[in-house]
């Protein structure tokens, strides 16, 4: 079966989904996107995703493209259509189609919407986790709003892009004062040696992600000591263990930093038990 894709209002085929060449999200990166996780046949918290959606489109002052339970269905249809049971689903929105001017179009210029799914090998990921993944550190310079969820990742590219050709899975941007912001597209977490978890507080300098808020839940349930505050690299160093957490990974086990291995250079007990008990609080839509 092809992969199907939503393109602002058709479902088309995937090898022949295309926006016009003068979308704003093409030419000014002038767009906002969310990506779910398809775990077993379910769009994990969708309410989540779509709450953060509005948040970021008010944040650009872009208009919904359709209603939110209309954009809610087509996530489900386009997942459905393309049978994933074990995946994600990108939706993405943009000011839409206009001549190129840095000013925002007229007010009848629709925004253009895109929705997208594809499988994951559970597997392949189980077996990652089991291993762990190193991490490399990069020099933060993003544009300060990086709460908004913007398709303007070209800082996140090139941190990522160095990360892999230093033997690295992610990237974690350091700031002007030596603290570990987030990661190239994920949140950064440390356990410390007296078994405290930390990570950043989502008020500003990086985005409050929708895994991180079912972690913090979960920290909550499980009874751990928990501090969200700044850590540095010298910190991440030192902890017993260390852990990303995304869409796209879930709860991810860091066992080496900037060649530097973290704890006993396996995945640490926390992140193992977090990972495993992660769908249990999340929010799951059948497809």
């Amino acid at each position: 079966m092809s992969r199907i894709a939503y393109v602002n209002g058709q479902y088309v085929r995937h090898a022949e989904a295309a926006v016009h060449v003068e979308d704003r999200g093409y030419q000014f990166a002038d767009g906002v996107y969310e990506v779910c996780e398809v775990w077993q046949g379910n769009i994990v918290d969708v309410p989540r995703h779509l709450d953060r959606l509005d948040r970021s489109l008010r944040e650009l002052r872009i208009d919904w493209p359709m209603a939110r339970a209309a954009v809610e269905f087509v996530l489900h249809q386009v997942v459905r259509r393309n049978r994933v049971r074990n995946g994600l689903v990108y939706i993405q929105v943009t000011r839409g189609v206009a001549k190129r001017d840095h000013f925002f179009p007229p007010e009848d210029v629709a925004p253009s919407i895109v929705v997208t799914s594809r499988s994951s090998n559970p597997e392949a990921a189980k077996a990652l986790a089991e291993q762990g993944i190193a991490v490399v550190s990069f020099p933060e310079n993003r544009w300060p709003r990086v709460d908004i969820k913007t398709v303007a990742l070209l800082p996140n590219v090139l941190a990522k892009q160095n990360a892999k050709e230093n033997g690295g899975k992610e990237a974690w941007y350091v700031d002007s004062d030596g603290f570990v912001t987030e990661g190239g597209s994920t949140n950064a977490w440390i356990v410390t040696r007296d078994g405290t978890v930390v990570t950043r507080p989502a008020d500003s300098g990086i985005l409050r992600g929708i895994t991180r808020a079912a972690v913090l839940e979960l920290i909550q349930s499980e009874g751990l000591t928990f501090e969200e505050r700044p850590f540095s690299l010298s910190e991440a160093f030192e902890a017993k263990e260390a852990f990303v957490t995304a869409a796209t990974s879930v709860v991810m086990p860091v066992t080496k930093v900037d060649g530097k291995i973290i704890g006993n250079g396996h995945p640490g007990t926390v992140a193992t038990r977090l990972r495993e008990l992660f769908h249990t609080a999340t929010d799951l839509q059948a497809v």
